[in-house]
């Protein structure tokens, strides 16, 4: 009932910061799978990808006084997916995986976005992980390879010498903990779409591979904030 009563106050025009307190209840309530089986519904599903900002295909993220409800909407998302297997399901008819490439695509090359692309990847990493259908949707209708590979080459800033070649820095500086937390939720997800990968049938294939290939070399060679976090990234 608890759960219920704060999906339908989020569903209502209020303020950000009661958003945020409702979003932060329901994320530590969510931990708990007894807790979802009433509350997994299309609708209420609905109402967190809404927050999430992940129903709207065309307007860009520019409030930033929105962007914490954003980033609780979908550490919300991540918990109930991974706890609940109805809305594995669910995720799949509501096309959720498509949403989270499109608010992905909105975060590149923006300012103060870094939690927003870290648990949308997440997102994506839980849901590769989690349902062989969306991994395949990933791998063959959203280009989910390209744009996953173009979120680890933004993380990492990386800067291109020749086609395949990454400039090497030795005096760069190590990577933000944001940085390298983003950078490693886009590794696990690659790995999962790219996991039945054994055979490259085509051109654009060879170059996604070449070029995200070129990256993690990069990665390899790239430093985090410390050096247990570097040990993860590598």
């Amino acid at each position: 009932k608890l759960c219920e009563g704060i999906l339908n106050i989020l569903d209502k025009d209020t303020k950000t910061s009661c958003q945020v307190a409702c979003l932060e209840a329901l994320r530590i309530l969510s931990r708990d799978k007894k807790v979802l089986v009433p509350v997994t519904t299309k609708r209420n599903m609905q109402i967190l990808m809404k927050l999430a900002k992940l129903d709207t295909v065309e307007d860009p993220l520019e409030r930033v006084s929105e962007f914490p409800v954003i980033v609780e909407a979908l550490k919300c998302l991540c918990n109930i997916i991974f706890n609940s297997s109805v809305a594995q399901k669910l995720s799949l008819e509501l096309n959720l995986a498509a949403m989270l490439c499109n608010l992905l695509q909105k975060c590149q090359d923006r300012q103060l976005v870094d939690d927003i692309k870290c648990f949308d990847l997440r997102l994506l990493f839980l849901l590769s992980l989690l349902h062989t259908d969306i991994r395949a949707q990933l791998r063959q209708e959203l280009q989910g390879m390209q744009v996953l590979t173009q979120a680890l080459e933004s993380s990492l800033s990386v800067r291109w010498t020749e086609e395949y070649k990454a400039a090497e820095d030795r005096d760069r500086p190590p990577l933000s903990l944001q940085e390298t937390d983003c950078a490693i939720e886009a590794l696990k997800a690659l790995f999962n779409v790219t996991l039945d990968s054994w055979n490259v049938h085509s051109k654009n294939e060879s170059h996604q591979f070449r070029y995200m290939a070129a990256i993690l070399r990069h990665c390899l060679l790239t430093t985090g904030p410390t050096e247990e976090k570097t040990e993860e990234l590598h």
